[in-house]
């Protein structure tokens, strides 16, 4: 949507407005800077819809670990319009290996940005590299997804739908594939959700269990005997 400046532009307050931040990824109420107005200006996007007031301006994440800055535009009526930069998909990064956590985290990018045929791309990376971390052998990557069952325990539902994203991938690499122009938000936020739910089994279930062994093995042969009576 285009936001030229039609109706001539004025300064008002700013307006807090919930996003989830794009670099700690905290939800939050984001508050304007003090001293620092929004501009407001009108824009006629449609005959039926008439004159719309939007805001812009800078916000900032109350997470004072953060404090990241964000600029935004904002229809008071309806809420946010734009973000940027923008929100992004939340994800547990526990125990993920470093090298999938970071493409793990390209593919996110990627998608706030829109670009949902890259989104496909690097989920596919994704599963390259969990097949690479857990041995899994093949010619290609459909032969390692099938082989990659037997490396690790998860759902056959799971090792089937990583089947499905390795398709997404290649539709999302060719040109000529009959999916290519299909490939649209939907397809590839739930590519990312997929490529989340199979890391959480592969890598954080089995941590969770052994946090909460840990938390329930005995202390001192003391508190062994008061468990055993």
């Amino acid at each position: 949507m285009p936001y030229e400046l039609s109706k001539g532009v004025d300064h008002i307050a700013s307006i807090a407005v919930t996003l989830r931040c794009p670099v700690c990824r905290h939800i939050g109420t984001f508050a304007g800077l003090a001293n620092c107005h929004d501009a407001r200006w009108g824009q006629t996007v449609s005959w039926t819809q008439g004159l719309v007031r939007y805001h812009g301006g800078m916000r900032q994440c109350p997470n004072e670990n953060c404090n990241a800055l964000v600029f935004i535009v904002l229809d008071p009526q309806k809420g946010l319009v734009e973000a940027f930069p923008p929100e992004v998909i939340d994800f547990d990064a526990t125990d993920l290996p470093p090298n999938i956590l970071e493409t793990l985290e390209e593919a996110i990018r990627c998608h706030s940005y829109k670009a949902y045929k890259a989104t496909a791309l690097m989920v596919r990376r994704v599963l390259e590299e969990l097949c690479e971390d857990k041995g899994a052998t093949g010619n290609d990557l459909k032969a390692r997804l099938q082989n990659l069952g037997g490396t690790i325990t998860v759902p056959n539902e799971l090792l089937d739908a990583a089947d499905e994203l390795r398709l997404l991938g290649n539709d999302a690499a060719h040109v000529k594939a009959k999916d290519y122009d299909a490939i649209g938000e939907l397809e590839a936020t739930a590519a990312v959700a997929l490529a989340k739910e199979l890391l959480k089994a592969t890598y954080q279930y089995s941590s969770l269990v052994n946090k909460l062994s840990l938390s329930r093995s005995p202390k001192s042969p003391a508190e062994a005997g008061a468990i055993q009576t």
